[in-house]
């Protein structure tokens, strides 16, 4: 081909095209322009909603990037680009991901909506999938507890948050209950009194809520009482062992005796 024929297509193909391509080139720059002004929206306006800081870098990430594609689709089909083979290779492939990762992807959707729904935050008393312990860390696809002899224990988010999770620190509060028994023989107010008084001299029970020691059963050698007071969630250990010592130690002390099994 000569040089003059060149010329005559190039200018041809310029004359033919150019609205396109000048059309895909404004594009192209008011949607990076558009794309870097929402960023930083974005990223101030997760920071005021308080939005968890886990989840912070990968929302966004996620946004821009899914903006970024969208917007290189726009152009190529703005300048005439055939998307038919580019598509269903990205669509073949997603299946095939898709597949592959499933189980990835729940643990990823599950650590998604604890992160956003909540049920348990930094340092929360937890029980769930027959585990107990205080939240360690929440990570996008699992979730860390250390139990109270020092395990640690990494459940995937997927079934977290699928399952019944019991959270002990949610409220400021929680109620102790507890049970133990006496003779037939033994002075029943005089042993409520006791109880009552150690109670009242315990400091980590709240004073401000109702408080209940009394009869709750009958056996058949002993006088089932129930005790429930109401701790706060961290104290509640601590709380249970110091009253049963104190029960123990004051009843037997008064001359009032613990048929087997005592305790329950």
């Amino acid at each position: 081909m000569k040089l003059e024929e060149f010329f005559n297509e190039f200018h041809h193909w310029v004359i033919t095209h150019y609205q396109s391509y000048l059309g895909g080139l404004l594009v192209l720059l008011g949607g990076l322009w558009f794309i870097r002004l929402l960023k930083s929206r974005l990223r101030r306006r997760m920071s005021q909603n308080r939005v968890h800081s886990s989840l912070q870098p990968f929302l966004l990430s996620l946004s821009i990037t899914s903006l970024y594609v969208l917007l290189i689709i726009s152009v190529m089909n703005i300048i005439g680009f055939q998307l038919t083979i580019f598509t269903t290779i990205i669509g073949a492939f997603s299946v095939a991901a898709g597949l592959a990762l499933s189980g990835t992807f729940q643990n990823f959707a599950g650590g998604v909506l604890i992160l956003l729904l909540k049920p348990f935050e930094f340092n929360d008393s937890i029980v769930a999938q027959g585990q107990e312990g205080k939240v360690t860390s929440i990570q996008i696809f699992y979730t860390v507890l250390l139990t109270v002899d020092n395990k640690t224990i990494i459940i995937p988010n997927g079934k977290l948050f699928n399952e019944v999770i019991v959270n002990y620190s949610k409220e400021e509060r929680r109620r102790l209950d507890f049970e133990f028994r006496v003779g037939y023989a033994a002075d029943t107010e005089k042993a409520k009194a006791i109880v009552l008084d150690i109670i009242s001299s315990t400091k980590e029970i709240l004073v401000d809520f109702p408080v209940r020691v009394g009869i709750i059963g009958l056996e058949v050698d002993s006088i089932r009482f129930t005790v429930n007071v109401w701790v706060r969630p961290d104290d509640f250990l601590n709380v249970k062992i110091e009253l049963m010592e104190n029960i123990i130690k004051k009843l037997g002390a008064a001359g009032i005796n613990f048929p087997k099994p005592g305790f329950q």
